[in-house]
């Protein structure tokens, strides 16, 4: 097995010192060019946990490891260039064309006064082009729908040419065409080789797309693994605190609630 990209060993996280941790014992490794998909219910300490990865945060305790250095030890440009985020969603209070927003993401690359260079604004095409939206470049971002801006969003991270593209929450308010595009979408970027992590609290999106889970739980992981080892009816129940049944559909796993409702 390869060196991993990522690794996480026994993450502890507190918004305030007095109060609960949010993140407990967090440990796993994330291999190159594999999609992870961190699942769990809402409030597991997903989105804070991808805040961490980023930097933007500072655990209590624990490391991450980007290759074989911290990521305290890099400065906040080398690390946009290693890592690229899609958030959940995003305010833009500006009037930005659609390639104009992509654009910001070669910032990591421009000195505090370059404008971007003709091989700039030509990697951003080339993102809209992979997405498939670069009939919207000259669109203004407010008149975009939601899945147009989610698909924008990812553009805007591959212009950064990440090796790491973290995503929150990708598909959580999409229609189930927009989820399936942006799915296909991460499944052409491990095939380029980039590392793919996201969150969600999905069990079928991770299971169309992920080669491997992270389940979580009330700031803990539950478990880890292949998608083939941790995606079970026993493991997933433990995680979302409900009894869930995974069978088989064409060849494909696919999860049912068993609760009846009152």
């Amino acid at each position: 097995m390869s060196q991993p990209i990522l690794s996480i060993s026994n993450l502890e996280f507190s918004y305030e010192p007095d109060q609960k941790n949010v993140l407990n014992a967090i440990s796993f490794e994330i291999q190159p060019g594999t999609i992870t998909a961190i699942l769990g219910p809402n409030g597991a300490g997903k989105t804070t946990l991808i805040h961490l990865l980023l930097g933007l945060r500072k655990p209590l305790s624990g490391s991450i490891l980007l290759k074989d250095k911290s990521i305290g030890h890099y400065s906040r440009k080398e690390l946009s260039q290693w890592i690229g985020l899609v958030p959940q969603s995003e305010y833009v209070p500006f009037e930005y064309s659609v390639l104009e927003y992509v654009l910001l993401g070669r910032a990591p690359y421009l000195g505090p006064l370059d404008l971007p260079s003709e091989a700039d604004v030509e990697i951003a095409r080339q993102a809209l082009l992979q997405v498939g939206i670069e009939h919207l470049e000259k669109r203004p971002i407010p008149e975009l729908s939601g899945g147009e801006l989610q698909l924008v969003l990812i553009a805007r991270a591959l212009a950064q040419q990440p090796k790491v593209l973290l995503l929150d929450e990708p598909t959580s308010h999409l229609d189930l065409s927009n989820r399936n595009i942006t799915l296909q979408i991460l499944n052409q970027l491990r095939s380029t080789g980039v590392t793919v992590l996201f969150t969600t609290h999905d069990p079928e999106a991770a299971s169309l797309v992920a080669n491997n889970l992270v389940l979580m739980r009330q700031g803990r992981v539950m478990h880890t693994g292949t998608l083939e080892t941790t995606f079970t009816s026993q493991k997933l129940s433990e995680t979302y605190g409900t009894h869930i049944d995974v069978i088989q559909v064409d060849g494909l796993p696919v999860v049912r609630s068993l609760e009846k409702l009152q």
